[in-house]
């Protein structure tokens, strides 16, 4: 006997599953079910996805060489819906696409600082950034969190290491700039890595340098053994 979707078991609605126990919980089925919304008369979202995933012997990658047309011969998929599912594979392709291309692998200082000059080394007022990295050392995100004046710019901590578990981070490297070029570090940069890394042996995560950029070269925490 068909029964609606918003007639089962809390737990058993992809929507609500996804929420209670995450996305690796879902199916196949279920995940694209939440895609298109809702099934037709006799059957509902997650049978009708069931039924779609059969004809491509539950191969995804079958599935996202369907064309809207092929999709549409489906009953209960009209072209919204066939567009949602073929929009959604193509993120996941261009997705894994984009994982394939190699992280760039930091080693060195001189890596750090050429990776980030472009973006920090002229600019008239100092900015914080971070470098997250996995366990080898690999680039996973990189992020401004504070922009300030000349002078200064506050950085909050906690918003940083938020960024770490995001991302799933295992290093960090910090960074900010000094548009008057000088590179010495002040007593508030060295208090603030002092307190980086004191937070970062609790939570597991190594702060791995700190530099201060200015236009033509660096000054490296790690280098001068200030960690």
């Amino acid at each position: 006997m068909f029964m609606p979707i918003n007639q089962w078991a809390e737990d058993d609605r992809p929507r609500e599953k996804f929420l209670l126990k995450g996305k690796v919980a879902l199916s196949d089925a279920e995940l694209l079910a939440i895609l298109i919304g809702s099934g037709s008369r006799n059957e509902s979202a997650v049978q009708l996805c069931q039924r779609i995933l059969g004809s491509v012997h539950n191969n995804l990658n079958q599935l996202g060489k369907l064309s809207v047309q092929q999709l549409t011969q489906f009953k209960g998929v009209g072209t919204a819906k066939a567009l949602t599912i073929a929009s959604a594979l193509e993120l996941g392709r261009r997705r894994r696409e984009e994982a394939q291309e190699e992280q760039p692998k930091i080693t060195t200082s001189a890596e750090v600082f050429h990776l980030m000059h472009p973006l920090m080394g002229e600019l008239p007022h100092e900015e914080f950034w971070v470098i997250l990295l996995n366990n080898s050392n690999k680039v996973i995100y990189k992020s401004q969190v504070s922009k300030g004046g000349i002078t200064g710019t506050i950085v909050d901590t906690r918003l940083v290491f938020k960024l770490a578990f995001e991302h799933f981070a295992t290093g960090i490297i910090l960074l900010h700039n000094h548009p008057s070029g000088k590179l010495q570090p002040s007593d508030a940069d060295v208090q603030l890595t002092k307190k980086f890394v004191e937070a970062g042996k609790h939570l597991d995560i190594l702060i791995l340098d700190h530099l201060i950029l200015t236009e033509k070269t660096y000054f490296s925490f790690a280098d001068e053994n200030l960690l």
